[in-house]
């Protein structure tokens, strides 16, 4: 499993992350909640290497990955999706999806069917250039980008942000399917409880570059995590 170990973080003299650690374990999704500005995708750079950390450790299945950069973990099988989905405009979508290969071995370098399972509207687009999708469909795109790389350790940033309902609906399909196959680690930021709630095992709350709430779905106040999430 994932395990963050009291994470400071910086931007110069800013300070992101404040002694933060959490866990994420496989076959479970672990959702981090927040409001705009309290350090959930600075959270996600310092697990996927991103941005260094100035305090702390982070462990993948046991492992320091602390000082690794962000080939290094993504080979030990951490994906990233990261907000506002960073696919490759002028590539088509069959390009895109096998810039995934690069951590993989040569022999392993192929498109699995399974990802035209879970996203069938991109079998039918895969010589359109990704910067000719919509929007929801450039993140069905870089989901499956992020699948192609075989991970143990999927990590989300805000997939559902200025998508359709009906394409958030098939996201969310998606990561409980990838959830019950149970050999993966689903860690997901979100701002909308309601989809969060759904879908993940156990929530985390952060305010001001710290986690202030914590725990089993079932075993959280939703009225007060509601409240914290509130303008």
């Amino acid at each position: 499993m994932l395990e963050v170990r009291g994470v400071d973080l910086h931007y110069g003299a800013a300070i992101a992350l404040r002694g933060v650690s959490l866990t994420a374990e496989i076959g479970e999704v672990t959702c981090l909640l927040g409001r705009n500005g309290v350090g959930k995708t600075s959270m996600l750079r310092a697990i996927t290497g991103a941005h260094p950390v100035s305090r702390g450790e982070i462990l993948w299945n046991g492992e320091p990955v602390t000082r690794l950069p962000l080939y290094e973990r993504a080979r030990r099988g951490i994906a990233w999706v990261p907000q506002g989905r960073d696919i490759f405009p002028l590539l088509t979508v069959r390009e895109n999806l096998e810039t995934g290969f690069a951590v993989l071995p040569r022999g392993q370098r192929r498109l699995p069917d399974e990802i035209f399972e879970l996203f069938p509207v991109l079998k039918s687009m895969l010589r359109r250039r990704g910067g000719d999708l919509s929007g929801g469909q450039q993140q069905q795109l870089a989901i499956a980008r992020a699948l192609v790389m075989k991970p143990r350790l999927l990590v989300l940033d805000e997939p559902t942000e200025g998508i359709q309902p009906s394409i958030i609906k098939d996201i969310g399909r998606v990561i409980d399917l990838l959830r019950g196959r149970g050999d993966m680690a689903i860690l997901l930021v979100e701002q909308y409880f309601d989809f969060a709630r759904d879908l993940a095992q156990r929530l985390l709350v952060m305010e001001r570059g710290d986690i202030v709430l914590a725990g089993r779905r079932d075993q959280l106040d939703e009225q007060e995590v509601r409240r914290r999430l509130s303008v």
